[in-house]
């Protein structure tokens, strides 16, 4: 195959307050704040971007903040559960963790031969974490607030909510080279053949339930890895050809992106590994500064007024 889905690049969802995003990202899941900016589309807006220590793709959750927006609704057509690989032994940890800052949670519970705890975040995202006996020790927050045996370990997996699963397994299987590897009643997992790290997505079919919509405390979109600009190229010529009415490159500094919609209306996203987030910051200063793109470095002083006043070292006792 000349060109190859390695798994999960980011997840992007929307937030509602940033200083409650920071706090529990940061503080409470103990994830490093490796980028502060701006949703280059929308630059009012700031972008987060959380990950592990060197902000690794396939660590990285980021998030628009829409203060003052309504909550969304969570249903089919959507990202309904974002899940983050932890060792096996840190579930009681966690347990521990969510109940001492009042986070209700389920679980721990099994699924796919893996104990799973499940709660959403101050918005109503869903958030998994999964005792995965594949974690990898180098993608962890070494400097974070949780102790780095039990730190999270970047995704392990997302969940796809749809009416009808067929078609977007058709995508995922033939095209971008996923592979079925277990079925729990209407859940269908699939792997990316790759070996990575969070190469896994799950599949829920959902007939009865009611569409999704897109607001704060949901998901925007997933990104897919691909290895460089070469073959993401390969990709869009692959999506025009199957009329997924993709969109072009675009430039979001840390990685080369293009979108498209699958069949279950999910924004689809392949994004480049590289440049990475050190193009601008040293890797010990990231995320410690707003950062603009070359384009809105002339508005700084203006976007500076209009978005709110973040405090990016997390609450002590978010931190306890």
């Amino acid at each position: 195959m000349d060109r190859r889905i390695s798994g999960i690049h980011h997840i992007t969802a929307i937030a509602g307050d940033p200083q409650a995003n920071v706090d529990f990202y940061a503080g409470l899941l103990g994830l490093r704040l490796v980028k502060l900016t701006v949703n280059f589309d929308d630059p009012g807006t700031y972008h987060l971007y959380y990950g592990d220590g060197a902000g690794h793709p396939g660590t990285i959750l980021t998030f628009f903040p829409w203060p003052g927006a309504p909550r969304g609704r969570r249903g089919t057509g959507q990202v309904t559960g974002t899940a983050f690989a932890v060792p096996e032994s840190s579930l009681d940890y966690w347990a521990s963790r969510l109940s001492k800052h009042d986070v209700a949670f389920k679980g721990p519970f099994e699924r796919f031969d893996e104990q799973v705890i499940e709660f959403t975040d101050p918005d109503g995202l869903g958030i998994e974490l999964v005792g995965a006996k594949t974690a990898r020790d180098d993608r962890a927050h070494p400097a974070g607030p949780v102790p780095v045996e039990n730190a999270i370990r970047g995704f392990h997996s997302a969940t796809l909510n749809e009416k009808d699963h067929r078609a977007t397994a058709a995508l995922l299987t033939n095209t971008m080279g996923f592979k079925l590897i277990g079925q729990e009643g209407e859940r269908f997992r699939y792997a990316a053949d790759s070996g990575e790290a969070a190469s896994v997505v799950d599949i829920v079919r959902a007939p009865d339930e009611g569409a999704g919509r897109v607001l704060v405390g949901t998901v925007h979109h997933i990104a897919w890895r691909t290895p460089d600009d070469e073959q993401q190229l390969r990709w869009l010529t692959e999506l025009e050809r199957l009329n997924y009415g993709v969109s072009p490159v675009m430039d979001r500094k840390y990685f080369h992106s293009i979108y498209f919609r699958e069949p279950g209306n999910i924004l689809f996203e392949i994004a480049t590994d590289p440049p990475g987030f050190g193009v601008d910051e040293a890797m010990e200063d990231l995320g410690t500064k707003l950062v603009l793109p070359p384009w809105l470095e002339k508005d700084r002083t203006k976007l500076e007024a209009i978005l709110p006043a973040l405090r990016l070292k997390a609450k002590e006792e978010s931190a306890a």
